[in-house]
């Protein structure tokens, strides 16, 4: 977290640059504990089949060897895909299977949970393949993916919207 805060500085039009950033990871198909390092509320314009809603779109975080790894989803706000939403809710540990919620979309930055992730090929702007990641399904929560090591052992991804530098 401390580096985030350090990175957090202003540069002048001349200064001198090297960090050129991390690669994209793309993730191997398979269960990944992640973290909530971002949310947003957002519409989902309708669809054919879909009429217009309210959509939470969050930034989930996995840490790899090779550094973390990023994906972006969407949870759209439709009673078609209420079971979508209810199965994020138990993933994070905030509601148990038949339970009834009233959904809290606040503090879910740092919210730590478990899912099965694929890699989702599509096309760039150029029209070459790529591949980001995507989750497949959420899993419930289980605590016993998430020892004490994990949440202390790892600072990397900001826990709350002052550590997030953008």
């Amino acid at each position: 977290m401390a580096d985030n805060m350090a990175n957090n500085v202003a540069m002048d039009w001349n200064d001198t640059i090297e960090n050129d950033g991390q690669e994209y990871i793309i993730l191997p198909e398979g269960d990944y504990n992640f973290v909530v390092s971002a949310f947003e509320r957002g519409r989902f314009p309708g669809s054919a089949k879909m009429q217009a809603c309210n959509k939470a779109s969050l930034t989930l975080q996995v840490e790899t060897e090779d550094g973390i790894a990023s994906c972006r989803t969407d949870l759209i706000l439709n009673r078609m895909l209420e079971w979508k939403i209810s199965s994020f809710f138990r993933c994070i540990g905030r509601k148990k299977h038949g339970e009834r919620l009233v959904m809290d979309w606040t503090n879910l930055i740092g919210a730590k949970g478990r899912a099965h992730f694929k890699p989702r090929p599509y096309q760039d702007k150029d029209g070459k393949e790529k591949q980001a990641n995507d989750v497949d399904r959420f899993l419930d929560y289980d605590e016993k993916f998430f020892s004490a090591a994990d949440s202390t052992g790892f600072s990397g991804i900001p826990v709350s919207p002052a550590e997030i530098p953008f």
